[in-house]
């Protein structure tokens, strides 16, 4: 998965229109360009089809009440979870900054939501317990108990609770632990591509080695078609 961080404008070209569809609390990538370009990541309190859509105020010590105003036009971009994995991208203009009960931003609802495919290889979904090691297999081992929500021959989403929404995992090599009934336990090479942190749920991308055989035994097991991936 590619981070919204460094997903530019000229890449949002459109696969297909998409609708807004994202629960309170999801953690987007405001951008707006005048009369500096200023970019956010901002919480979603809620919205309405068709008429509007509210964003959370920063609330860090810097003063954007210049490039935060009624008029000004923001893109706004987020990632969705799935079996491809997918980046949308939509501009709007701000409705209005409401000052009670709390500071938020009124968007206007999109006339259109633009998307963009992130991954080569179609993945499956599962809700599979697993775990990342973060050390060699003859060192102590310090691992992160999680599950697996998507799968590919290429890569997979991990998933794991942590105690804050500091937490988040560095780029570089693991192993991916798994226990299967018909296989017994399988430690699978793998690099950490990238991890967000959402109110204390860390989203792991990662990469397989190449030509790790286990990968497609673990899927076989799993009764997925590997001509479909």
């Amino acid at each position: 998965m590619a981070d919204l961080a460094v997903i530019d404008e000229a890449q949002e070209t459109s696969q297909a229109s998409a609708i807004f569809e994202l629960l309170p609390g999801k953690v987007i990538d405001f951008q707006v360009n005048h009369p500096v370009q200023v970019r956010l990541k901002l919480s979603l309190v809620g919205y309405e089809t068709g008429k509007y859509i509210i964003l959370k105020y920063p609330t860090s010590g810097d003063n954007y009440s210049d490039v935060l105003v009624e008029g000004n036009v923001a893109i706004v971009r987020y990632l969705v979870e799935g079996d491809h994995g997918c980046c949308f991208a939509f501009r709007s203009t701000i409705r209005n900054i409401t000052k009670t009960p709390e500071r938020f931003i009124v968007l206007n609802y999109p006339k259109k939501i633009e998307n963009r495919q992130l991954r080569a290889h179609q993945r499956v979904t599962t809700h599979m317990p697993a775990a990342i090691s973060l050390n060699e297999p003859n060192q102590s081992n310090v691992e992160i108990n999680g599950i697996i929500v998507d799968l590919s021959l290429k890569g997979c989403g991990f998933t794991f609770r942590a105690k804050n929404d500091i937490v988040n995992v560095k780029q570089r090599q693991i192993f991916v632990c798994v226990t299967h009934y018909a296989i017994g336990e399988m430690r699978i090479p793998a690099t950490v591509c990238n991890s967000r942190n959402e109110q204390g749920r860390v989203s792991v991308g990662i990469k397989f080695e190449e030509n790790d055989k286990q990968v497609a035994l673990l899927l076989e097991n799993l009764f997925v078609d590997l001509n479909l991936l």
